[in-house]
């Protein structure tokens, strides 16, 4: 007989949120610990009056001790179950996309989104990218590997890290090849018509923003014959979108990092489309300032920044900095100009976004209407009961 599973007790009247389905237990939400849980083990989450709420994995070392995974008292976190899971989230892909083997890019799994916690898997042509950003499924990376490897039959699968999610979980881990052949630099995709080369060794992320997918194809519906500036353009993703979906007339791109821009002028030639494409190496704050200065107007202002806010403590921060860059952005953009403007902080929702862009409005004399305001790609679903999931918006406004 198996000896009974470890319980996890929750704090009186800190139970409703585990029983609503979100799948993070803070050390501050436990009461405490009965059993002797290893760092990766199943164990029960229980309400304070010994109710049974949900199963899930124990890391003693993060703030987030326990993630859920089932509320099923009968259900048990073996191999079938994240058979189960696997199957369900790449199933979701190719009910939406068909074929995930071409030169397409897509999300397979999004963590908790796929009731996946700790996972993140993207499929590159014939290879997959894979994050694990949880301890417990670090220790299951082998069974992972193999069950991927089963269901999607990839070239290879590298696996991605980030240096703050290892020191928040107690994780050691490389980045490196963990099954087949290593991936090609560049690796070519194609979205929407248009190729990229992308570095998914070395790349941000997993070397393309493959959440803005269907908001970059948003935005080129807009820009016919328009002189665009896109800041923060990384490897040229709106940019190249603009110039050759959207037949812009110019594009003027803008990024910090000369490998991005590098990447970027060789995607330019790729799509035969460089002579219509200027990019400059600078701070975008910086840049920004210098345009308005310099009296330059654009039809089209894309602003798309990296997370600006990673902690509560950093949101009020990250607003200030928002507000800088979009009334520079307003500054050059004449009536009727249009301005995509982006966040990818979850901690700043929606109402604080749009908060931002009114205070902007108001204070430059402007008006803002919004013709658009959209999300993540589809491979890139949000669980209800997980609000951080939902974490990018894209804002297409018209300017007057």
């Amino acid at each position: 007989m198996s000896p009974p599973r470890p319980t996890v007790i929750v704090k009186r009247r800190r139970a409703l949120p585990f029983f609503s389905r979100h799948p993070w237990v803070f050390s501050g939400a436990i009461a405490r610990v009965d059993g002797e849980p290893e760092p990766g083990s199943e164990v029960d989450l229980v309400s304070y009056e010994g109710r049974f709420i949900g199963r899930g994995l124990y890391n003693p070392d993060s703030n987030i001790k326990v993630r859920l995974y089932t509320w099923d008292p009968q259900t048990a976190l073996d191999r079938a179950f994240w058979t189960r899971q696997l199957d369900l989230a790449v199933g979701l892909r190719e009910q939406l996309f068909g074929d995930l083997k071409s030169r397409t890019a897509r999300r397979l799994v999004f963590s908790e989104a796929d009731g996946l916690s700790g996972l993140v898997v993207d499929r590159y042509g014939d290879w997959l990218l894979m994050q694990l950003t949880s301890r417990a499924l670090a220790q299951r990376q082998e069974q992972l590997v193999e069950l991927l490897t089963k269901r999607l039959d990839p070239r290879g699968i590298w696996l991605r890290t980030e240096k703050g999610v290892l020191e928040s979980e107690s994780l050691e881990l490389t980045d490196g090849l963990v099954y087949g052949e290593e991936p090609p630099r560049p690796l070519f995709i194609e979205e929407h018509g248009v190729r990229f080369g992308v570095d998914v060794i070395q790349g941000q992320k997993t070397g393309h923003f493959l959440d803005q997918c269907e908001n970059r194809k948003a935005v080129a519906g807009y820009v016919p014959g328009h002189r665009v500036l896109d800041v923060f353009c990384y490897s040229g993703g709106f940019s190249l979108a603009a110039l050759k979906i959207g037949q812009a007339a110019h594009v003027t791109a803008v990024d910090s990092s000369e490998s991005a821009l590098r990447t970027a002028a060789a995607n330019a030639e790729l799509n035969e489309v460089a002579t219509r494409l200027q990019l400059e190496q600078g701070d975008a704050f910086t840049t920004l300032e210098k345009l308005v200065a310099n009296g330059q107007k654009f039809d089209t202002v894309i602003i798309d920044p990296p997370k600006m806010a990673r902690h509560r403590r950093g949101v009020a921060q990250a607003l200030k900095g928002y507000q800088r860059l979009n009334r520079n952005a307003l500054a050059l953009l004449p009536p009727g100009g249009l301005l995509v403007t982006c966040t990818c902080s979850g901690l700043v929702d929606n109402t604080a976004f749009e908060s931002m862009l009114a205070a902007v409005a108001v204070n430059s004399d402007r008006r803002l209407q919004v013709l658009e305001s959209r999300r993540a790609s589809a491979d890139h679903p949000v669980a209800v009961n997980c609000p951080e999931n939902d974490y990018l918006r894209c804002y297409i406004c018209r300017v007057i």
